[in-house]
Formats: C-alpha cells, structure tokens, sequence
C-alpha cells in the first residue's frame, strides 16, 4: 500500500512540475494533455458526488464507479423511516428537476408498497418560485400531515423555509436528504425555529486520521494561491479583509491589528461551531477519501499482481505505461475496512454499499443548535434490519415530547374495523364496531373475526367468551314459579280426592260415578305433576317422557270426561220405557270407552318413540349469546298430530256436553263439562301460535304453562261446584235434595 501511495505521489509531482513547465516555457503541449488524459481517465472512475440514480446503468456507463450511495436507495431508506415511525399519511414536496421528480417518485412508489397515503405531491421550480411557494404554504396549512420530506436541492431549501417562517407553519416535521440536511443554511439563526426538529438522511460519517489536523491547521497565509480560501475566511468569521490585507506573506506571528469587522490572521478554525465546521470529520470529504483510498488499494494490487514491476521505477514514461483498464479491474475489486467495522466494495453497477446517517437538527434551550446522530440505514442488512433509529434522542418539533403520529385517522381500536371512505386513499376511513357476534381483538383491524358457534362476542366485542348456556331451570323465579304452581294445583286436587274418598257415600258424589270422578282427579294430579318434567337442564330421559308422559294423561284426562259426558246421556235416556241402552248403563263400560279413546294416541307414541324419539338439542341459533338447552322434538307432524287428537277429543266432549247441557240437575255435569272444555279448547288454541313464534325457554314455559291452565280449568269447571256443596252447603248433599231437585226439572 506505501508503494502505491509512493505513486500516486510521483503522478501527482509530476503533473504539477509538467504545468509548470507548460506556463513558463509556453510548449509541452504533448507532455501536459499525456498528463491530463491520464490523471483524468483516472479521475472519471470512481466519483465521490455524483448519486444519480442512472449512473449505475453499466450500458451507458461501463467503467463509472462511485463511493457516493445511489439515490434510489436514499429514497428506499427515507421509507422505511416513515414507516419504521409508523407514519401513513405524509406529503411530498420535490423539485422540478431530474433529481426532484426521479428521487420523489422512486420514494413514493416505496412508501405506497408500505401501506403509506401521500395527501399531496407538489413540484417546486427552480427558477421563479415565488407564486408556487405561496400555493405551498397553502396547502400545507390545510393538510393535517405532520411529515412532509421535502425532496428538493439545497439552494431551494432557504426560500423554501423562510416562506414557512414567515407563514408562522409549525408543527410539521421536515424529513431532509443528503443534498440539504447538513447544508450551511443551518447557520443562520433565524432559521433554526423552522428548522427545529427536522430528521433526514446524511452521508455516512467515517474516521480520516490526519484530517483534523489538517484542517486546525489551515491559514490563508499557508495557501496564498488558493482563491477560495480568503472567502471561506470572511464567511465563518463574519469579517472582511482589507485592501492592504490582500498580499498575506506580509502577515507575521503577531498578526496585525485591524478595525472591527475586519479580517485579523488570528481566527482559529478550531473555535468554529463543530455543529456547522467540524474539523473532526466531514461526510462529503470522507466520500473523497475512500475514493482515492480505493484508488491506491487498486494500484496496491496492480503492483502486487507482478506484471507491472515497472511502475516502481519512478519515470515518467514508465509510471504511464499501464493502460486504464487494467487498473479499473483491480479497483472494481478492492475491499476497503474502515475503522468503524464497515466493509465497502463496488457492486456489480460500480455503486458502494448505500450507508446513510440519520441526523436530527435540535435548537436547544440554551439558543445553542446540533446536529445529533439518531441512527443509521444500512442497505447491506437484512430488511427488517436495515434501519435503526433511537427514537428517545429524538427532539421533535411542534413540542411532541413523544413520537408524534402522522396519519389521516387515528387507529381504530379493538373492537371496530376500518371502513374505506368512498373517494379518499385507503389510510383515511372509518372506525365502526363490529356486529354483534365478531369480535375486533387488535387495533387498527380491516375485518372483524366471528366467534366460533359455541362463542359469543363480549360486550365491547373485543373477545370471544362462551356462551351462556340457558334453559328453564327451578332456581330461576320463573321456573320456581312455575314449579311451585304445578305442586300446589297436585296438592289441592289430591284433596278434592281425599275429600271425595272420604264422602264417597254421599249423594252428591254417587250422583256423577264417583269411579270415573276418582279417575279424573287421579289424572289431573298426573296432569299437574307431569309439568315437572319439563323443567331443569334437559336429559335425554326427560325428553323422551315429558310429551309423552304429557299425550297420555291428558288424553286419559279428556276421555274420562267424555266417558262422563256419555255416561250422563245413557243414563238420562235409559230411564225411558223400552229404550235399549239399558245395556250401556254397566259398570265397565265407561272404562272401556276410556281405554278405546286413548289407544289412538298411546299408538301414536309408540311409533314417535321407535321410529324418531325426541333428543337434546344445543340451540346456538334462536337467541344471541346465548345457548338453549331443549328438547328436539324429532318430528313435529308426530308432534302435531299428538295435540290434533287431543283437540279432537276435548271438541267431541264439548260437543256431547252442549248436547246434553239441559239435563236433570241430579245428573247433569254437562253444563260443568262444557265450561271446562270450552277452557280447555281455548287454552290449546292459543298455544299453538304462542308456541311457534316463541324461543328458548320460554317455549317450554308456555307449554307448561298451557297444562296448568287447561288442568285448572278443568279442575274449578267441574269440581269447585260439587266441593262447595260438600263442604259448604251439607244440607244439599241429600238423596231428597237431589230428587226434589230432578223433580222440579222434569215438571218444567
């Protein structure tokens, strides 16, 4: 590596001492363009600027390299910062130029594949911009975008931002690149408000041993041919020199005193804002650095390859034999180690690996300004890796003590989902709650989840819970109610029989067949009691018996009446001279009748229970939230054709009990009967319609419901009256009471 340095040394001796000679002598034409061509050809290989992103088209530029990143990478860093601060709704303002519009467009393209909306991208001249600032500051004002990266070159940044400054915009946070974010316009104070806060991207800052020196070093009196260095001079110091000033070989160690303003010898470049002039490094001239670096690494192996032993002769005519090529070849090869652990190498387009500092500018309390490096993009990582940012050294502007959110609408919350608003980009929508039954369980959701069959969605649907299992239990008041009527009803009808067993003697009680009289309050006890079962979780037990225990003992209950009814009628038309149903009027008949009407329905169970018998069913469907433990009753025409025939009896008894309501009052129930039947119709009539439109459990409440109605009716119409005259009115219950009273009947 001294070797090559040692050459790059005698190349450049030798050019100098060759324009030298060119100026005084007036001739070596040959000798000065053999230099210029060489030095230059050597120079257009690897530039330390130029970062457009063309240049790595290797058709149009085959031996271009570049230690500078290429901008497409800058704009796929920039968007990955804007999405690493999570921010979706931002704008774009960029120059009307090549590096503008291509730049701009390239970062736009990355952040719409980030799911990020651009409210407003606007193109800013280069020449003449007044009118379109105005229009800027405009639309900055309306927009509700904290962000805005503003894609322009450096000498657009100053009226750019005095425009914002004198507009009084504040709040919004500048994302800067290279071409600015650490451009001298930082130095004047009267921009650091609007300046405030401002993150970007800069060149990658490396260490250069001697460069400090170099630079604390620096006098106009040590480059007196250099000029640029009086300008740089009075720029920084703020002082001008004088006329008397200009030839500096006059300057001695004591310096020379001059007015106030003007330029003394003794300004120190040490003494500078390290923030604006840090003599400790500089990112532009570290691009420089490496550059010639990779050029004295790729001479270094020119040298080492053993075929061009000459160049270390130290001639002119021998340093310039190499051709160009050969030296591209091994500089396309280098790989350079920085101090910081950086590997740098060209890429197959000539480009480095793109490194990108991220600054923040920050205007302390103290009136003090810096630049502070916050993290670093690094495009030779891994994509969830290449960017990393403290985002807690992070001053923002605006006065955000936290990372401020740029966005159109804020993040819907658990519960809710988005809803795009028609028209507008997909980050602006709508924030509604999910229906009942789905569930939103992270924030910013675009579809709600439906809760699984056996779920049910919380009240904020925000979580799936299971569902309630429900039924007509005996701890809730109404099952309790129900329950506590269905018992005292069996408990009082098994009085009435007691009472009946106990007078079975009695007129009143021998005047209606006091067997089948027992029998009827046997089966309305059943009726009541049967209503138990039909409350508590369902079983398969339970439901395989309730509606059947129920056909059964209703159609028991309905036939003794009808039996009854056809027992008063027999024995009213008996008495007649010659009437043959003397024949009908023994003991057994009645039962016989009963056991015929109540075959038809025990059939119908019987093939209800062998071919499809009813089941517990889990209804997730009838009512929401909630899951109902019934009874499938397996067929319902079976089921139906079960209550059919139980109307169809209970219409035959009302019918036969109208017929016969104008009997003796010694044997007449009828009236009794009709009453009791035309209760127990109705109550079934209502039923049906009330059972279908019902859910849950109170289906199963408005059955048993029915059956303490209809056993009630039956109970008051027929019973009540003949338990007032036993109990109440003794004097009736007599055989001459009855006659006098059957008498009286048949007299008129």
């Amino acid at each position: 590596m001294a070797q090559s340095l040692k050459v790059l040394q005698k190349v450049q001796v030798f050019c100098q001492s060759s324009y030298k000679r060119l100026n005084q002598q007036k001739q070596g034409s040959f000798t000065h363009s053999k230099c210029s061509r060489k030095t230059a050809s050597l120079a257009d290989r690897i530039s330390y600027a130029s970062s457009l992103s063309y240049l790595s088209n290797k058709l149009e530029f085959p031996s271009f390299l570049r230690t500078v990143p290429n901008n497409d990478f800058q704009s796929l860093g920039l968007a990955r910062m804007v999405a690493h601060f999570g921010w979706t709704w931002i704008g774009i303002i960029a120059s009307d130029n090549d590096f503008g519009q291509v730049g701009a467009l390239k970062f736009y393209e990355e952040v719409k594949q980030l799911g990020v909306c651009v409210d407003f991208f606007e193109t800013f001249p280069v020449q003449n911009p007044g009118a379109k600032i105005l229009k800027l500051v405009q639309i900055i004002k309306k927009s509700s975008v904290k962000a805005i990266i503003i894609y322009v070159t450096k000498l657009q940044v100053i009226p750019l931002m005095e425009a914002f400054l004198r507009e009084n915009i504040s709040g919004k946070i500048w994302l800067g690149l290279t071409s600015w974010i650490a451009f001298p316009a930082f130095v004047r104070k009267e921009l650091w408000s609007i300046f405030h806060g401002t993150i970007g991207f800069a060149l990658h800052e490396g260490a250069m041993p001697g460069f400090s020196t170099f630079l604390s070093l620096v006098h106009p009196s040590k480059y007196q041919r250099d000029i640029f260095i009086n300008s740089f001079w009075e720029n920084v110091f703020a002082c001008h020199w004088t006329k008397n000033d200009s030839d500096l070989a006059s300057f001695n160690s004591a310096g020379t005193k001059g007015q106030p303003g003007t330029c003394t010898g003794e300004e120190l470049v040490s003494t500078l804002d390290v923030n604006i002039y840090d003599i400790h490094s500089s990112r532009a001239v570290y691009s420089v650095y490496t550059a010639v670096y990779a050029v004295a690494l790729g001479l270094h192996h020119l040298l080492s390859s053993g075929r061009d032993q000459s160049l270390d002769t130290g001639t002119w005519d021998t340093i310039m034999t190499f051709t160009p090529w050969k030296l591209l070849q091994h500089i396309r090869n280098v790989v350079l180690h920085n101090s910081e652990g950086d590997t740098l190498f060209f890429d197959r387009n000539g480009d480095f690996p793109a490194i990108y500092d991220i600054l923040n500018w920050q205007l302390l309390a103290d009136h003090t300004s810096r630049f502070i490096k916050v993290g670093q993009y690094d495009s030779t990582l891994d994509e969830n890796q290449a960017i990393t940012i403290n985002v807690s050294a992070i001053i923002w502007s605006g006065g955000y003590a936290e990372l401020p959110r740029s966005v159109c609408t804020e993040n819907c919350p658990l519960g809710h989902r988005r809803a795009a608003r028609h028209g507008q980009p997909t980050c602006c929508f709508d924030c509604i709650p999910c229906p009942v039954g789905e569930i939103s369980n992270e924030t910013d959701a675009t579809e709600c989840i439906k809760c699984q069959e056996h779920q049910w969605s919380d009240e904020g649907q925000k979580e799936c819970i299971a569902k309630r299992l429900e039924f007509l239990s005996y701890e809730e008041p109404l099952g309790a109610t129900l329950a506590s009527i269905s018992i005292c009803f069996a408990t009082i009808t098994f009085s009435i029989l007691c009472i009946f067993i106990n007078l079975r003697d009695t007129p009143i009680v021998r005047a209606n067949n006091r067997a089948l009289s027992y029998l009827l309050l046997l089966s309305l006890i059943l009726c009541f009691l049967c209503s138990l079962i039909f409350i508590g979780e369902p079983q398969r037990e339970t439901c395989v018996l309730r509606q059947v225990v129920f056909a059964i003992v209703f159609t028991v209950c309905v036939s003794t009446i009808l039996a009854k009814t056809i027992t008063v009628i027999i024995a009213f038309s008996a008495t007649r001279p010659g009437s043959r149903l003397r024949l009908w009027m023994r003991p057994r008949v009645p039962f016989y009748l009963i056991v015929l009407c109540s075959c038809p329905q025990g059939i119908i169970c019987t093939v209800w229970l062998t071919t499809c018998p009813p089941f517990v069913e889990y209804n997730m469907k009838s009512e929401l939230g909630k899951i109902v433990i019934e009874c499938n009753e397996s067929s319902f025409i079976i089921f139906y054709c079960v209550l059919g025939y139980l109307g169809f009896l209970s219409g035959i008894s009302f019918i036969v009990a109208f017929l016969a309501r104008k009997l003796p009052d010694s044997f007449n129930e009828a009236k009794l009967i009709t009453f009791s039947m035309l209760v127990f119709c109705s109550v079934w009539l209502l039923f049906v319609p009330t059972y279908l439109s019902t859910r849950g459990k109170y289906v199963v409440a408005e059955e048993i419901f029915a059956i303490l109605s209809s056993s009630t009716g039956v109970l008051c119409c027929i019973f009540f009256p003949k338990l007032y005259i036993v109990l109440l009115r003794p004097q009736m219950n007599s055989r001459e009471h009855l006659i006098g009273r059957s008498r009286a009947d048949l007299t008129s």
